[in-house]
């Protein structure tokens, strides 16, 4: 099937910041556009700024004269729905309520050809309910832009329960026409960026709730080891905390409050307090001239044990001994038992796994990381009956391989680690119950929210039992759950792994 014919025209409902973003697009692919408001100012005031736009990109070089004087031409504005008849594919971007659009698209069949697709760019409200009461519902679909629309790559084509096959191809490959990288759903809540998202922002959160850390060092680990961009708290700050958590809202109730979903009690908090973020001058952090951006918990100096023991094999966490030698420390290593770092003081140095340091004589944990060499920070945590040695020498070993060290409380799954193992569990449960495939999801991932892999890459690259086990743990540690992995995770990859690995790798307290 190929795409829509470039010579065919593609109205914008609503001339709003997504509407104009989305007519650029559709104008730069070489469509005639129409900008429709029902407001005739808007309209007009809409395509303005389009073509506004187009006079810039050349002024910057990213365009030609004649082509963009091409495209000036071919957009114009309309207070008018009959004007709309002769499109092939109407987008709508009004507000975000049920009634408005039904209203809106029930006018649209009135006026459009039977073949012209009718489009929803929603990001939260369910498409097949947006298409109850249309005549023809099969040539309805969503097509969620990221904003700005004509900058951000990633566009979800969402099938409804009545979309026909044939509609949601046609759209999917003229999306990919326009330059963009579309990817398929079904009309699951949240699509794919925002369902598998939430744990991005609620581990985050759970961490704090818990007194693990400050919301500046928690960033800072997901950022500095994790590899993520943006830490949850400044980029929620950065959203409004009034619309991250009316997202997380919403998928929450939409999945019958289920726990995966549940929202945080300390963003509510800072949504009824107006703290919403930059826009208000604070969120979870201080904004405007004055004030002071938040530092987070960096550890002092330390020394460095020379020598240690790796017993067993550390898995995700095995390059740091290749790490360990560069720096200047003598590494004996042994097949048996484990896996964690034997250090000098009989203390022992051990990845996250959903467990907490105080079931144990003497344990570190340390966190998760993207890249242990690329790494600049890493998280330790220890527990009550951890000794200072132990705490000072793991320290000392992570500052020797050039690492920044954040101590944070005795969290089970610490930050990283549990934040990954959840992208990973939400992944497959999505993909076990048709929602998209292992692929889109990973390329939704990155693209749309800029995650360094995608969940099934993470699942990949940490072995095919990782995630299971350590949300095994953490639900034992934290029932209720929210933690409990997925009959899919299990099916995907734990069965696959051979039989189930419960053994402690250290010596547990009497």
């Amino acid at each position: 099937m190929t795409a829509i014919e470039r010579s065919r025209t593609v109205a914008v409902v609503g001339a709003g910041t997504m509407g104009q973003g989305i007519a650029q697009v559709a104008l730069l692919a070489g469509h005639p556009v129409l900008i429709y408001d029902i407001n005739d100012d808007l309209a007009t005031g809409g395509v303005a700024i389009v073509q506004d736009r187009v006079d810039r990109m050349v002024a910057k070089g990213r365009l030609d004269r004649a082509a963009a004087e091409d495209a000036i031409g071919r957009i114009r504005a309309t207070s008018a729905v009959a004007d709309l008849a002769g499109a092939a594919l109407v987008v709508e971007a009004v507000v975000e309520d049920v009634a408005v659009k039904r209203a809106v698209f029930e006018a649209l069949e009135g006026v459009v050809a039977p073949d012209a697709l009718l489009a929803t760019n929603t990001s939260s409200l369910s498409v097949t309910e947006l298409a109850a009461g249309l005549a023809h519902p099969g040539r309805f679909l969503g097509l969620h832009f990221f904003n700005p629309a004509p900058l951000l790559p990633l566009v979800e084509v969402v099938s409804g329960f009545a979309t026909d096959p044939a509609a949601a191809e046609l759209a999917y490959r003229t999306v990919l026409g326009w330059g963009k990288t579309p990817v398929r759903c079904a009309d699951t809540p949240g699509f794919i960026v925002n369902r598998i998202a939430r744990p991005f922002y609620a581990e985050a959160f759970a961490v704090h709730e818990e007194q693990g850390a400050d919301p500046a060092t928690i960033d800072a680990v997901l950022r500095e080891s994790g590899g993520f961009k943006m830490g949850p708290f400044q980029l929620t700050d950065l959203i409004g905390q009034d619309v991250n958590e009316a997202v997380t809202r919403s998928v929450w109730e939409s999945f019958f409050r289920s726990p995966k979903f549940t929202p945080s009690l300390a963003q509510r908090r800072l949504v009824q307090s107006g703290r919403l973020g930059r826009k208000t001058g604070h969120g979870w952090f201080p904004y405007g001239p004055d004030a002071e951006a938040a530092a987070p918990h960096t550890a002092g100096p330390e020394a460095a044990p020379d020598k240690v023991t790796v017993v067993g094999d550390l898995g995700p966490a095995a390059g740091l001994v290749e790490l360990l030698e560069e720096a200047g420390i003598a590494v004996t290593e042994t097949g048996h038992g484990g896996p964690y770092i034997q250090l000098p003081g009989e203390g022992q140095l051990v990845l996250a796994d959903g467990k907490t340091s105080i079931e144990f004589a003497d344990v570190v944990y340390f966190d998760l990381a993207l890249d242990y060499r690329g790494a600049t920070r890493i998280a330790l945590s220890a527990g009550e009956d951890t000794s200072e040695r132990t705490l000072s020498e793991a320290v000392g070993l992570f500052q020797k391989l050039g690492k920044k060290v954040s101590v944070i409380g005795d969290v089970p799954g610490m930050i990283v680690a549990r934040t990954v193992a959840m992208l990973i569990d939400l992944t497959a449960d999505a993909i076990a119950r048709g929602a998209a495939t292992a692929e889109d999801i990973d390329t939704a991932m990155r693209l749309g929210v800029n995650y360094p892999l995608g969940p099934s890459e993470w699942h990949e690259r940490l072995g095919r039992d990782w995630a299971y086990d350590l949300l095994h743990h953490l639900d034992e540690r934290c029932p209720g759950g929210r933690y409990a992995p997925s009959l899919a995770l299990f099916k995907l990859g734990y069965a696959e792994g051979g039989e189930e690995g419960d053994e402690s790798p250290v010596e547990e307290t009497a």
